[in-house]
């Protein structure tokens, strides 16, 4: 298929580039609006039941949980006359706001306690702006500019959920364009010393920008069928623009390789295609099926990042083998244009003085880095994996003690308005009206019921009231009747009863709701007081529903513990099922499984000592919360292992392609590695550099990815590829590539074969993928017979390279 492919491109290679340049162009044309389709917030989970009570009181009763807080300061006093008639406009013009409901003031709620601060200057305004997080956010951007700042003699600051949900998406949208200005330039100079060529190094990010246009206006399009969080963005340009590099990189670096020994452009071409791109393909699949496993998680935020995941890995791959193939052809040896050095030239022109380019470049292989180094290890194997193990276990150790949470204000930036008004609150404001409960019927018991289970519930410990249509309840007691509490607007400006927290029944067996205030301490009690009131007998063993944010907060925490099972097992299964379509081997796909794994351990114990231990607040600029959230370590723990397999796959691949040229498991590892290192090791620091560009975020999650990220990626491309992978293959010897008989039926029938040159059939009776005849003796990489040993080989070897 892609050696068809290449004479498909060869023969229309300005036709693709007008036809992607157009492409990119109307895919930037539709992204260019690809925010107004997506969802603020994503970290909630709609099916759990604080979800199901949130939609009981919506749809039955009118009722939505306020959102909007109204932080007045009042010099002089909140309860002076002038400050009482400006409190009085200020909720009356809030309350006359289209989209604006249940608007309770300090001042028309008969002066209600839990409104007024300690310091007697400072007073709330409550109210609900109504619709999803998004429409919320819309509508509030529209109320900032009318009721921000001063207010005849009040100064009035906007805060509560809607706003820190807003102000989370506006700094997610900043930070993706922010990190792909930072990121293109830091990513060009590493290229550029990476090739050596400038024309070489701007063609990865030709393609990256070909890919982000296009993958921006795909997700465009699908936000107009489903809901996608606005984080999908982020994964589409830091992603898109990564793998990007990456690929392109193995690519234009084995186009180069094959015109150094002596292939014209059009064979170079096909052989890029039928190899490099190859294994990019393989590449792609392995991310897509990485991140789709996001989507069993039923928040939006993960399932949005697994569509975008999966979309922009596949879309990369489409891009890498159709356009930049396009544009080598187009090329051709001016790729080595703009060079800064004659390195390379020099060594093609010694080979060329020997006689053989492909002789130049086997010494080259027996004296570089990588093939040292692997001879270094496989020599000691043993002590370089208990060393290697005991390193990567010692930086997972602080992951024993990880404590899950969700995002809260001070995952913002302490200039956030957001975040400065809800530290004001719980500062000068002794009340947990903000996180009071709401416990929902479905069917309402009758009044003396519920009044006995308002009651009940406000015996509870941390619960400073339950209120209730039948009353307000303090430990046991009712301490006002129905109705007393205070006076409420709404819509238009009238007044209505009710109680600042809410709390109402209907009629027997309608819906209904109680209110659970709990004492203003926050935190791990409030989640607690949520298993509580859901342990509490209900009455006549009617369903109650427990919601609010609490709830709403510790049902996302267990639904990403609920299917975590599902989606690891998912992840085992088919990564092994293609690791071995690759390989040709039962073992492999284990051993790099683990080594992934075990590097993934570290990056998170890093983690923890980094963001829930606080360690890197100073140096970071964040607010250490004492956990991590709880969306992070599973977003991480999938990214980063779909690009750890990435680099698995373009190490495995190369070694698979010299084992079958050689038949020497050693010498496959060390040539493999020579020939793949650099390049791997270069796509790693040009990928972390792209993720590193998270580090500029306000937003304390994204700068969590940002350190975990490139930690990664990194470990991976150097302890794991360099050391560990090396000195477990080693062990291992030819035993690593056992195959029962049965399983190499499957591979050969299904499997991916490597030819090193499409232009050349394979002796007959070779093995497919192999380029020996059925009566030709194995040999290995410097001509040697396979019976001689691999120490012997070692020795020769390492001798040529001294």
């Amino acid at each position: 298929m892609l050696a068809k492919l290449s004479q498909f491109l060869l023969g229309r290679r300005r036709a693709v580039l007008l036809l992607a340049v157009l492409l990119a162009l109307a895919g930037g044309a539709a992204g260019s609006g690809v925010f107004d389709r997506m969802k603020a917030g994503g970290f909630d989970d709609p099916g759990a039941e604080s979800g199901r009570a949130a939609d009981v009181l919506a749809e039955e009763l009118g009722y939505q949980e306020a959102n909007l807080v109204l932080l007045v300061h009042a010099p002089g006093g909140v309860d002076t006359e002038r400050a009482t008639a400006a409190g009085h406009d200020l909720g009356r013009r809030l309350a006359a706001e289209h989209g604006v409901a249940d608007v309770a003031s300090y001042w028309d709620s008969g002066r209600a306690p839990q409104l007024r601060g300690a310091d007697g200057e400072l007073a709330l305004v409550l109210a609900t702006v109504q619709g999803d997080e998004t429409e919320a956010g819309k509508r509030l951007a529209e109320l900032e500019p009318e009721y921000q700042g001063e207010h005849a003699g009040l100064r009035v600051e906007l805060g509560g959920t809607a706003v820190v949900t807003k102000e989370l998406g506006e700094l997610s949208e900043q930070d993706a364009v922010r990190g792909e200005m930072i990121a293109f330039p830091i990513m060009l100079v590493v290229l550029v010393l990476v090739f050596g060529s400038l024309v070489a190094a701007a063609l990865p990010l030709t393609v990256g920008a070909v890919t982000i246009l296009l993958s921006l206006g795909l997700l465009w399009a699908l936000g107009g069928v489903t809901d996608l969080s606005v984080f999908a963005v982020n994964v589409v340009t830091l992603l898109g623009l990564g793998l990007s590099v990456d690929y392109s990189l193995l690519m234009v670096n084995r186009y180069r390789e094959e015109l150094r020994a002596g292939r014209d452009g059009a064979t170079a071409i096909r052989t890029t295609l039928v190899t490099a791109g190859r294994t990019v393909l393989f590449s792609a699949v392995t991310v897509a099926v990485s991140l789709a496993c996001l989507a069993w998680f039923p928040l939006l935020a993960l399932r949005s990042i697994a569509y975008a995941g999966v979309l922009v890995s596949l879309l990369t791959a489409l891009t890498t083998l159709l356009v930049l193939p396009a544009l080598l052809a187009v090329l051709g040896p001016r790729v080595e244009r703009g060079r800064l050095g004659r390195r390379r030239k020099a060594a093609a022109t010694a080979g060329s003085a020997d006689g053989s380019a492909d002789a130049a470049a086997e010494r080259d292989v027996a004296q570089g880095f990588w093939h040292r180094l692997a001879w270094f290890v496989m020599r000691r194997p043993v002590p370089v994996a208990t060393v290697g193990v005991l390193v990567l276990l010692l930086f997972g150790a602080p992951f024993l003690g990880l404590r899950t949470g969700t995002a809260d204000e001070r995952a913002l930036p302490e200039s956030s308005t957001g975040r400065q008004v809800a530290e004001t609150l719980r500062e000068h404001f002794d009340s947990g009206e903000s996180q009071a409960l709401q416990v929902v019927f479905e069917h309402a018991p009758d009044p003396t019921a519920t009044s006995g289970y308002a009651a009940g519930l406000s015996r509870l410990d941390d619960v400073a009231r339950v209120d209730a249509a039948t009353g307000s309840y303090v430990d046991g007691a009712r301490v006002a009747p129905p109705g007393a509490a205070h006076e409420r607007f709404v819509e238009g400006g009238s007044l209505a009863s009710g109680s600042v927290a809410g709390g109402g029944t209907a009629a027997e067996g309608a819906a209904g709701y109680l209110s659970v205030v709990p004492d203003p301490v926050g935190g791990p009690a409030v989640e607690d007081l949520v298993d509580t009131v859901r342990a509490a007998p209900t009455p006549d063993g009617t369903e109650a529903l427990v919601g609010g944010r609490a709830a709403v907060n510790l049902d996302g925490i267990a639904a990403i513990g609920d299917r975590l099972p599902a989606a690891a097992i998912t992840l085992v299964v088919t990564m092994v099922v293609l690791l071995f379509l690759l390989t040709g081997s039962v073992l492999l796909p284990f051993l790099a499984m683990l080594l992934s794994a075990l590097g993934l351990t570290a990056t998170l114990g890093a983690l923890v000592w980094g963001f829930q231990d606080g360690h890197l607040a100073g140096v970071l600029d964040f607010t250490s919360t004492g956990d991590v959230v709880g969306t992070v370590p599973v977003l991480l723990f999938t990214v980063a292992f779909g690009l750890g397999m990435d680099y698995q796959v373009f190490l495995l691949s190369r070694i698979r392609e010299e084992y079958e040229r050689t038949g020497s498991p050693t010498d496959a590892v060390a040539v493999g590695l020579e020939r793949i290192g650099r390049i791997v090791t270069a796509a790693a620091a040009v990928l972390s550099v792209v993720f590193l560009g998270f580090l500029v975020s306000g937003i304390t999650f994204m700068k969590a990815m940002g350190v975990g990220l490139p930690l990664a990626v990194l470990m991976d491309a150097t302890l794991i590829r360099g050391a560990l992978l090396p000195a477990t293959m080693r062990l291992g010897g030819r035993a690593i590539w056992w195959l029962p008989p049965r399983l190499a039926r499957v591979h050969r029938r299904y499997g991916l074969h490597e030819v090193a040159d499409p232009g050349t059939p394979s002796p007959a009776g070779a093995p497919e993928g192999s380029t020996r005849g059925a009566d030709q003796p194995m040999t290995v990489g410097y001509g040697e017979r396979d019976s001689e040993p691999d120490e012997e080989r070692e020795r020769r070897s390492t001798g040529r390279s001294r």
